[in-house]
């Protein structure tokens, strides 16, 4: 794989997008006082699936996607704490534009926890807005959007 290629996870990513996935994810727990839903999902049947996008290698960045008819969801997006800072979330977000037009979709959707303070920064300046915030059991979302052009 070439710096910065994002290719289709495979089995044998299972791993290390468990460990990105929850060492990303991990610092949040104590902030919000549950585990985020990234580090309990099934990282095997996403990957099965087709809905993962893995980049570096050693992996250091996951996209977790799926795709509806109306839009593409990001349902997650990692990045292993010591590749903070070198452009690797950036590039996963622009991955996530490009394939949501390659699937001929014009809108990206996705949500985040209220207190993932860091996110409401990010977000916006890569174009999504807020459009909603919902609070359902022990979870309070804001839900972004990010028409395509």
């Amino acid at each position: 794989m070439t710096p910065g290629e994002i290719r289709l996870a495979v089995a044998a990513d299972v791993p290390a997008v468990r460990a990105v996935t929850d060492a990303a994810y991990h610092p949040y727990i104590a902030r919000i006082g549950v585990v985020p839903q990234p580090m309990e999902a099934d990282h095997a049947a996403d990957v099965r699936a087709g809905r993962v996008f893995v980049t570096g290698e050693p992996v250091v960045g996951v996209v977790v996607l799926q795709a509806y008819e109306d839009h593409l969801f990001l349902d997650s997006v990692a990045v292993c704490p010591d590749a903070h800072g070198q452009g690797v979330g950036g590039r996963l977000l622009r991955f996530v534009d490009a394939h949501a037009r390659a699937l001929g979709l014009g809108e990206v959707r996705l949500y985040t926890n209220a207190m993932m303070w860091e996110n409401q920064e990010i977000y916006p300046r890569y174009g999504y807005e807020v459009v909603e915030r919902r609070v359902d059991g022990v979870y309070d979302r804001l839900h972004y959007r990010k028409r395509l052009v």
